[in-house]
């Protein structure tokens, strides 16, 4: 059984990645220097590049949001991977062979994940064949009739499993993929026959991580002899939970990352038509209700930023009440705000564009509403109001809906809102809803967790001190040749020499986050010559401070000539050594001088120190 992957491993895997070439495949990178280079930050959206990857170094960094990393962060962040996924993903990219130990922390996914993703998409491939094939003619009409010609079906993977027995069986049997194997992907189930084909006669989509790689398909019968369900998905398995998919958020979540913005809809053509139309943010479940599982995917992707959206789209009908009162329950879980958009006439998306455009589509995400106040009226639109009893139950269904609006601001408007739609006196409606609105302040959704030693922190995190950066420093002379003789020491330490960096780690600094650096660069500085330097220091550092190391070890040096960098390194690092004798300097002539008498022993002594440290002075751009 597959483990960890081992240590060494990981680190050749690091060593043999170009980060530029990785970068590059994301971001538009340009030269900004000797080993470094820039593009716009593909985390944050800006005008002008301050995005830097350092490829010699291994790592980039932002200067204008602050993200920073190496290749395995850099895949982590932008596709949404585990640490041992990213480097599975970069030793696939290598063709480099990762060993996995006996007896480590077990991936979750089980052991044999790598083989059930490698017959899911051999299946994938098979299916997309059978679109084109003969028999696939049903299939081809279905999906044009909803609007998608080949172009679309391409570009979503769209397939077609045929009818019979076992075609998919045999086809991956003949790959080389065991009875076991498929079964446990979920490609394949077994009856008094033998083996089967699960999906037979039906139109396939490929359901698929957010790095591309697919653990499970959703079918939809074509075939009126048909009797199995409507539609029909890959069972859990290792590789396919349904409650943790989003089907199309491998296409949609760099849109999602940058836009701050999510639309969910209730199927696979729905997200097919708002990507076809525009509104490249559409992903959709998998067979199940949007739960507390998807709702931690899409904050992954979005990140917790209190200005992001996301939009839903429910059916009129009853079921579409269900799903909306369902999504409010899980609301609070979201840090975005959150809308649902209703179509004309109830159509979904796939209708909405089929009868009346891509226009159409778009449109309707720009007439959204808050969620809570579509809950409200779904809430309420289930009694007869025409009754007592009617307005009560209506009373005591929507009092919880308008006591969890996030926004306090916002419920005294939607109280009397709530008395208009049900008839009732204000005063009425505002007592229902005070004591459910306390027990909801009562009961935290998501309580902090206690610190390690079980005390209450000692302030909030929004009060804690601002992490320091190289744009937060002071603007003066002297902090600028602190700053850049750090900057040579961390970048150039080797070229500069561990003497002479042994004496530039006791120098003064008069910015007192860069004697923090100063200080983790000396208790690093016995491991100079190790090829994770930079990690070293980083480790060294405190964890406040390591978004600075990162800056200085990033940011360009001011020397465009190769050649001359090593030599720029060692002047400013002396620069900075000479700065601190100057001023030793100036304080024994001072004392010279107090002393008046040159016959004094104490004076005689002054001169020797003067006369010694000008010798360490000559010395040291001698060396």
């Amino acid at each position: 059984m597959a483990g960890r992957i081992r240590a060494g491993d990981v680190e050749e895997v690091k060593r043999r990645t170009n980060l530029a070439d990785l970068v590059g495949d994301y971001v538009a990178l340009k030269n900004a220097g000797i080993d470094s280079m820039k593009g716009l930050c593909p985390f944050h959206d800006e005008r002008s590049p301050s995005f830097h990857v350092r490829p010699a170094l291994g790592y980039y960094h932002c200067f204008g949001c602050g993200e920073s990393g190496d290749a395995f962060t850099f895949l982590q962040r932008m596709d949404h991977l585990t640490f041992a996924e990213s480097v599975e993903r970069l030793a696939a990219r290598i063709h480099y062979v990762l060993t996995y130990e006996e007896g480590g922390e077990r991936r979750q996914d089980g052991p044999n994940r790598a083989r059930l993703l490698a017959a899911n998409q051999a299946a994938a491939a098979y299916f997309t064949e059978q679109l084109a094939s003969e028999e696939g003619v049903a299939a081809r009409e279905f999906l044009a009739g909803r609007g998608f010609d080949a172009a679309a079906c391409e570009r979503f993977g769209v397939g077609y499993a045929p009818r019979g027995w076992d075609h998919l069986t045999r086809h991956l049997r003949e790959q080389g993929f065991s009875p076991p194997e498929l079964a446990q992907a979920g490609l394949v189930s077994e009856g008094q026959r033998g083996v089967y084909d699960r999906f037979r006669g039906r139109v396939l989509w490929p359901i698929r991580d957010t790095s591309g790689q697919t653990l499970g398909f959703g079918a939809r019968r074509l075939y009126d002899d048909d009797n199995g369900p409507k539609y029909l998905n890959t069972p859990e398995s290792p590789v396919y939970h349904k409650s943790q998919v989003l089907y199309g958020l491998d296409l949609a979540k760099r849109a999602i990352s940058r836009g701050r913005r999510a639309v969910v809809v209730e199927g696979y053509t729905d997200v097919m038509a708002c990507h076809l139309a525009g509104v490249d943010t559409a992903v959709a479940t998998c067979g199940t209700a949007f739960g507390k599982d998807h709702i931690a995917v899409l904050r992954r992707v979005m990140g917790d930023d209190a200005a992001a959206e996301v939009v839903f789209t429910f059916d009129p009908d009853e079921a579409g009440q269900k799903a909306a009162l369902r999504a409010f329950s899980e609301e609070k879980r979201f840090t975005a705000q959150t809308y649902v958009a209703v179509a004309p006439e109830g159509l979904d998306p796939c209708d909405l564009r089929l009868h009346r455009g891509d226009d159409a589509v778009r449109e309707l995400f720009t007439r959204k509403v808050p969620l809570f106040e579509f809950a409200l009226r779904q809430s309420v639109s289930r009694f007869d109001l025409n009754s007592v009893e009617g307005r009560v139950s209506g009373l005591r269904a929507a009092a919880p809906i308008i006591a969890e609006i996030k926004d306090p601001s916002l419920r005294p408007g939607y109280t009397r809102e709530l008395a208009r739609m049900l008839g009732l006196e204000l005063p009425e409606v505002q007592q229902a809803v005070r004591p459910v609105e306390r027990g909801a302040r009562a009961r935290p959704a998501d309580p902090a967790p206690p610190s390690r030693s079980g005390a209450e922190p000692s302030a909030p995190a929004r009060e804690a001190a601002p992490r320091p950066r190289l744009s937060t420093l002071r603007s003066t002379p002297t902090t600028w040749l602190e700053r850049d003789a750090l900057m040579a020491m961390l970048q150039q330490g080797a070229s500069i020499g561990a003497d002479l960096l042994q004496q530039a780690v006791t120098a003064q600094m008069m910015e007192s986050d860069l004697r923090v650096v100063r200080d983790a660069i000396g208790a690093a500085l016995p491991a100079l010559a190790a090829p994770d330097w930079i990690d070293r220091v980083l480790a060294a550092a405190p964890e406040s401070h390591r978004g600075l190391v990162r800056e200085l070890a990033i940011a360009p040096m001011p020397q465009r000539r190769p050649e001359q960098l090593a030599i720029y390194a060692r002047d400013v690092v002396i620069s900075l050594l000479d700065r601190d004798l100057l001023a030793l300097k100036r304080e024994l002539l001072a004392r010279h001088q107090r002393i008046g008498d040159p016959s004094d022993p104490g004076a005689r002594r002054i001169q020797e120190q003067l006369a010694a440290l000008e010798a360490a002075r000559r010395g040291l751009r001698e060396e």
